[in-house]
């Protein structure tokens, strides 16, 4: 019998774990801190983790461990260095959340163009009872048809995104940051382009050298004032003091988040204290975890263990 351990199992929310049941004996942690996971896996033959980080100091001791499993796609916080050293497989998820990121990209595009925040607070608010008037017309909306809307990676979801807003009539353009993407459907510009002609960017790239801090004070100015931006990629692409000073200037007209610098985000984040709060949408880094997304994600966990058992390889990051 396989001892599986789950050390972040609360970041799958409500999974069957009757399927892992059925490759071992399951052990599970809603949390597992950096001083506990070496007592908790020392003895695992499998180990899920999602965020939690697993080193040669806290895998030293797990002698009987033979497969890690990524309950993600990024596999930063695995030293597969060391994982190969030992023979101990490493297989990640790719692709799973698309779709739940595309949508989550459009409904805060959605959201802010439409002034969604805006309008639900004046009719729940009472304002709008008191008003004496059908509508309103204090916070002008725009459509989206015949705007810009710029692309910082044309990855898998920055191309689904790209079609999205072609179908709403917008013009894709699209900056490449490791400068090798290329696509003939939609125009590649540099970024400084991108910044200056877009009426929407959205980020979907990856966290590395060339997108640490890409956009900061200086490339918010150069975004037109009437333009929002989505970041659906990693935090620190984002220089968050930056964001907020710059919506407090109204150099740009908002933003939607769902990741960043720092997760969970500090309570004295400079976005936080906005003074234009119905400029800015923040999620909890949520976009990827549709209950689709969380299924297809856990099911092909399950696949790769099997797949690992039966000597198959299967979505392996360790070869």
């Amino acid at each position: 019998m396989k001892k599986i351990v789950i050390l972040d199992g609360k970041a799958l929310g409500d999974v069957e774990l009757e399927k892992l049941k059925e490759i071992g004996e399951v052990f599970y942690y809603d949390t597992t801190l950096e001083n506990e996971v070496s007592d908790r896996i020392k003895d695992a033959n499998i180990v899920l983790t999602n965020k939690v980080v697993l080193n040669r100091e806290n895998l030293i001791e797990a002698k009987n461990l033979e497969f890690i499993a990524e309950v993600a796609t990024g596999f930063n916080n695995i030293d597969i260095d060391y994982a190969k050293e030992r023979g101990i497989a490493v297989a990640n998820v790719a692709g799973y959340s698309t779709t739940a990121v595309v949508q989550h990209t459009l409904a805060t595009a959605l959201a802010l163009f439409d002034e969604v925040l805006f309008y639900d607070n004046f009719v729940k608010s009472g304002q709008y009872s008191a008003s004496g008037l059908f509508t309103c017309l204090d916070k002008p909306y725009y459509e989206i048809e015949g705007k810009i809307w710029g692309i910082i990676g044309l990855g898998n979801i920055g191309r689904r995104v790209a079609k999205i807003a072609e179908a709403f009539g917008a013009k894709v353009i699209y900056y490449s940051t490791s400068g090798k993407n290329s696509s003939e459907e939609f125009e590649r510009v540099s970024l400084d382009e991108l910044l200056k002609q877009s009426d929407v960017i959205s980020i979907h790239a990856p966290l590395n050298n060339n997108t640490l801090g890409l956009i900061n004070y200086e490339a918010l100015c150069k975004m037109k004032k009437s333009a929002i931006l989505i970041n659906m990629g990693r935090g620190p692409i984002v220089v968050e003091k930056d964001l907020a000073k710059a919506i407090d200037e109204e150099e740009i007209r908002g933003a939607a988040l769902d990741v960043f610098e720092i997760e969970p985000i500090k309570e004295d984040n400079e976005l936080l204290n906005i003074k234009n709060k119905d400029r800015l949408i923040l999620s909890p880094h949520i976009a990827w975890a549709s209950v689709e997304s969380r299924d297809r994600l856990f099911k092909e966990v399950v696949e790769n263990i099997k797949a690992f058992y039966r000597g198959e390889v299967r979505n392996r990051v360790d070869k």
